[in-house]
């Protein structure tokens, strides 16, 4: 795909049709091509399963009926939590059929994250893989969740999906969806206090097509569908998840790959060898790692390679088009929008650029206390109309939230960005303190919340420290309580007892005991200062 920017960006018009669901959308697939490939899934022992989309459209209809049967119905929000598995789209379809709001949790997580999530939106149903059932059961008495299926399991605690779907029929006929009714709410970290509601309709996934498919991973009307696979390195509990797997995958009728397994470039690079990958989706910390491998090993059939969640360095950049003559390109976005800015085909790619705005839906950078769009070289913040049918639709049951993030004319991403004169975005950090390691986004109040709850912590300040191969990793400042001593062995206490309180990538890599923390006459934490000691000491 070619595209000339300046005529896209004029081109485009949106036009989203009323009755737009993804469900529908897979139902249609099934129809026009059920014998298609939709997952190619293989796990670290070599174990295979395949699923065409009529597969996953039974299977989806059949869960669709289970869950009726169990009292699940519109409106009701659905929690679920397992890792990259065969059956996961027909899960999230089944639930998505009877109206049901998805509510995606990562395995990374910990029982109290899955407590908070089912309490905030009193979610009554969880569907879980057998292998994390010891995420919810501690926690079932103390929520709202009454139902519990569980996924490759035996039946015997809880019913388990497959005797569940077993015996229902293929057909569903459930409610009409529409693209303005709720779809999903994902939870995302923020500066203070516990990860944000974001709610999104149906209308997003209509937006991933229109938006991240052409524009990002480069599938328009003109792809042959039948010659791709397509592979997203993303779990399921990750807003990632939706805007490839689910948003792209899914909405196009693409193939794709799922690999349950650990990354390790070597073994990453032979799955896209063996199985013939020709688009790939991984993020900044795995394209560095597979910069180290000896890539001239390797005979891809890979035609275009995505980047996600951080700048994407020179280094692997070079790397992948002397190994394969494939450019990988950045996509910037968050859990609450589609890809914002994009290094899409048709545009230079230019070293250390986040791309250019994607057409329709308004991005720009604005200045950081005024709402007005700074001049080129400025440094400002990234922002989107807040009428603009690309972003969500608030947060969940939270109005002060809604009224804050939306009181203006535009949403405020918290990205800070330039624009140079040919209108290439340049990520410049944060406007807040919301750490961004491997592409995941840590708020410092969660890790600080855990920190000191350590008997031999008092304070805690938690910062990003820039980091070579993960771009960022969390660094914490402690203050000792009184009678405690700073050690490697105190050190390696903390990062253990952070590692079971929070989900592991928040745990801090660098320690640092310090007598007091920098702090304002009001007495808050100033974690920048403490953020250009980090960018002092650790420049790369």
């Amino acid at each position: 795909m070619a595209t000339d920017y300046d005529t896209e960006v004029s081109a485009f018009e949106w036009d989203v049709p009323d009755a737009y669901a993804i469900p529908a959308v897979v139902d249609a697939h099934a129809e026009a091509f059920g014998d298609r490939l939709a997952v190619r899934y293989v796990d670290a022992g070599g174990e295979r399963a395949d699923r065409t989309y009529a597969d996953v459209r039974d299977d989806a209809s059949r869960f669709a009926n289970a869950l009726e049967d169990l009292g699940v119905g519109s409106g009701d929000r659905v929690l679920h939590l397992f890792p990259r598995h065969p059956d996961a789209f027909a899960i999230q379809l089944g639930a998505l059929a009877v109206g049901g709001l998805l509510v995606p949790c990562s395995s990374m997580l910990r029982p109290k994250d899955v407590a908070f999530r089912a309490t905030d939106c009193e979610a009554e149903t969880i569907v879980v893989h057998d292998s994390l059932t010891d995420m919810v059961e501690p926690v079932l008495e103390e929520t709202p969740l009454e139902r519990v299926i569980v996924l490759d399991g035996d039946g015997e605690a809880h019913p388990s999906f497959a005797e569940l779907i077993d015996d229902q029929p293929t057909a569903y006929d459930g409610p009409d969806l529409a693209a303005e009714d709720p779809m999903s709410i994902n939870y995302t970290s923020g500066t203070t206090g516990q990860p944000k509601p974001v709610l999104h309709k149906h209308r997003w996934m209509y937006c991933f097509s229109r938006i991240n498919a052409p524009y990002w991973w480069g599938i328009d009307e003109d792809t042959d569908l039948e010659e791709e696979l397509l592979w997203a390195t993303t779990g399921t509990g990750w807003a990632k998840w939706f805007w490839s797997p689910v948003g792209v995958g899914l909405t196009t009728g693409a193939s794709q790959l799922l690999y349950e397994g650990e990354f390790e470039p070597e073994t990453f690079l032979e799955v896209l060898e063996t199985e013939g990958v020709t688009r790939l989706c991984a993020v900044p910390t795995q394209y560095r790692m597979f910069a180290n491998a000896d890539l001239g090993a390797y005979d891809l059939a890979l035609t275009d390679a995505l980047s996600a969640g951080e700048p994407l360095n020179r280094e692997p950049i070079d790397r992948f088009e002397e190994a394969f003559g494939v450019t990988p390109r950045d996509g910037y976005g968050q859990t609450e929008t589609v890809a914002l800015v994009t290094n899409y085909p048709g545009i230079d790619v230019k070293p250390g650029s986040m791309g250019k705005p994607t057409p329709g839906v308004g991005t720009t950078i604005i200045d950081v206390d005024e709402e007005r769009a700074v001049e080129a070289d400025e440094i400002g913040e990234i922002a989107v109309p807040v009428d603009s049918p690309a972003i969500f639709d608030g947060y969940y049951e939270s109005p002060t939230l809604d009224d804050r993030t939306f009181g203006g004319e535009y949403y405020r991403t918290g990205d800070l960005a330039s624009r140079d004169a040919e209108g290439y975005f340049y990520f410049e950090g944060r406007a807040d303190d919301i750490i961004i390691s491997s592409g995941y986004r840590i708020g410092p109040f969660e890790v600080e919340d855990a920190l000191v709850s350590h008997d031999a912590v008092a304070e805690a300040a938690a910062v990003d420290s820039p980091h070579a191969e993960r771009g960022s990793v969390v660094k914490a400042y402690v203050v000792l309580a009184e009678g405690y001593e700073g050690s490697e062995e105190l050190t390696d206490e903390l990062q253990a007892f952070m590692k079971a309180q929070t989900a592991p990538y928040k745990y801090p890599r660098r320690i640092e005991f310090v007598e007091e923390l920098p702090k304002t006459s009001s007495g808050k934490i100033r974690r920048v200062e403490l953020r250009q000691v980090e960018r002092e000491r650790h420049e790369v």
